[in-house]
């Protein structure tokens, strides 16, 4: 594996690694030297996929399915990371969450229950369970949330995905400071838009405006969300807790007046 080994000896689990962000995250741990237990739970033939690129590039890498709007299968998903990881779970990265779209005044409180239970409640109780874990361990471990730059900024049709982004940030910040004696550091990562196979066809014109307010000048790639976690993960960030790190190419820095 390439990389500059800064996650070396780490066991971590990274949920909803079947997608676009959570492949990306995977690869980079793995890159730097973590043993990553790969969660899904329909993506699984893109999982295997990234699971045995990992493999053939000499790291170590296991897939795991779980339906994590129940709170039994979250506990069991991380209880069986850190059994693959020989008794010891270092890095959790909650990256699982659904984003559809839809206007409040058609929103059904199912559909809103469905956003939070996937998006907000998963997090609450893989943490819960993660953090049993390390504060049996030497060295604690560290955990990151994926939020959003809508956790910030909202968007039309989206009120329940921003609420549950906006909500997975302040849960971090509380986290962060009941989980820190027991040596658990806790944040969150807020990607901007990350570009993805087919994106620029489905979306041309809210490409060209991101692309346009970004001060580098291009969309995010799922490995610059990876670089991310690889920090917030490591050694460099023993001091950083309850902070959420925007990566979203210097769009949030634009003025909105």
């Amino acid at each position: 594996m390439s990389g500059q080994g800064l996650l070396r000896g780490q066991a971590a689990l990274v949920t909803g690694a079947g997608g676009g962000i959570g492949r990306g995250i995977a690869e980079r741990f793995a890159e730097e030297g973590a043993a990553v237990a790969l969660h899904c739970r329909t993506a699984v033939a893109s999982a295997r996929d990234t699971a045995d690129r990992i493999r053939a590039a000499g790291g170590e890498a296991v897939v795991l399915r779980a339906d994590l709007t129940d709170e039994d299968a979250c506990h069991g998903l991380v209880a069986e990371a850190a059994e693959w990881g020989g008794g010891r779970l270092t890095a959790l990265v909650n990256n699982a969450g659904i984003q559809p779209v839809q206007e409040l005044a058609g929103m059904t409180a199912a559909e809103w229950r469905t956003v939070v239970d996937t998006n907000l409640t998963s997090v609450f109780a893989c943490t819960q369970a993660a953090a049993r874990l390390m504060r049996d361990q030497d060295g604690g471990g560290s955990v990151t949330h994926i939020a959003s730059v809508e956790a910030h900024s909202p968007a039309p049709a989206h009120a329940h995905y921003c609420a549950s982004k906006a909500a997975v940030v302040m849960h971090a910040r509380t986290a962060a400071l009941e989980y820190g004696p027991w040596g658990v550091r806790v944040n969150t990562v807020s990607p901007g838009l990350i570009d993805r196979e087919g994106l620029a066809d489905a979306w041309p014109e809210g490409v060209r405006r991101w692309r346009q307010a970004s001060a580098v000048g291009r969309l995010g790639r799922a490995q610059d969300i990876g670089d991310a976690c690889v920090f917030l993960a490591s050694r460099l960030a023993s001091w950083v807790t309850g902070h959420d790190l925007v990566v979203d190419g210097g769009v949030s820095a634009r003025p909105t007046w």
